[in-house]
């Protein structure tokens, strides 16, 4: 019995607070009005993983990953499509968001040519180049898009052969500043699938991991075809206005269980829009390699 008093108190200071101030006071400048929890505006992500080639067996845990760790971390909600229906500008009837709606497109293990028009590509392009929005490439995104030539200029390149498929990579980290990397070891292996870009320069792209040249086996293999030995394995770039980020990590299911590469992509995620601020200047490859 002696609860209820509290418990009243209580209720009443409930019901007190959802008033409206002026009937809070009535008339008197004594209580002040409830305080307001701050709205923190959440940034809205697409991932598109729709394939038209290969297809990966990561795709379903690269895109849940993405969306939980937007969830998980309250930055960002996600949208995840395996259609390009949302990749316009033009206005969309059922509730269907386009990219006005988005602050950053993610390509998971996307392949070949996607379901797009000339329309869909021009406004993507202008989302990332003039809006200043930000792409971030997964994978196989670097092996879609070859009949796109802006796409290849957007992302840094194309997909030309994996010279030792799925192996024990050693990798050298580049850029130990970006944060989507810098929690990196200098020297590092991990277990994937490292693509040679084609159509890529060094020129073009601020290369933040790449393969150790000194550490990889080059024996009766006619899979390489870069003369330069030169295998990066991840980068950032501007393309206009727009920040983009791309790595080859992620091919194995695996790979997304790897706290390593989650916080990559967290990081790169970020990066991309705008939370975090990271190079994209272009350097030369590091001596002794």
């Amino acid at each position: 019995m002696r609860l209820f008093p509290v418990l009243a108190s209580s209720a009443f200071a409930l019901t007190l607070s959802a008033l409206p101030l002026c009937a809070q006071t009535n008339g008197h400048d004594s209580v002040a009005p409830a305080p307001h929890v701050k709205q923190i505006h959440l940034k809205h992500v697409l991932v598109i993983g729709q394939t038209k080639g290969f297809e990966h067996d990561s795709i379903s845990v690269a895109m849940d990953t993405i969306f939980q760790l937007g969830k998980q971390s309250g930055l960002w909600d996600t949208m995840l499509r395996t259609d390009t229906e949302l990749l316009t500008k033009k206005k969309l009837g059922n509730n269907a968001k386009n990219l006005d709606y988005f602050d950053l497109i993610v390509f998971a293990s996307t392949t070949s040519e996607l379901d797009m028009d000339d329309s869909q590509k021009a406004d993507m392009m202008s989302f990332i180049k003039e809006d200043g929005k930000g792409f971030v490439g997964i994978h196989a995104a670097l092996d879609t898009n070859y009949k796109w030539p802006e796409y290849g200029e957007m992302i840094g390149g194309y997909f030309d052969q994996h010279p030792w498929m799925t192996f024990q990579a050693p990798i050298v980290t580049e850029d130990t500043d970006f944060p989507a990397v810098r929690h990196f070891p200098k020297a590092f292996v991990k277990y994937d699938e490292i693509y040679q870009p084609m159509q890529w320069s060094r020129d073009k792209v601020n290369v933040l991991l790449s393969l150790d040249p000194d550490k990889l086996d080059y024996t009766n293999n006619p899979r390489i075809h870069r003369t330069d030995h030169d295998f990066p394995v991840a980068w950032s770039k501007m393309y206009g206005k727009g920040r983009v980020f791309y790595s080859t990590l992620g091919h194995t299911e695996e790979a997304w269980d790897d706290p390593d590469v989650k916080k990559m992509y967290f990081e790169a995620i970020r990066w991309a829009l705008g939370m975090t601020e990271g190079s994209t200047a272009t350097h030369a490859r590091p001596a002794g390699h």
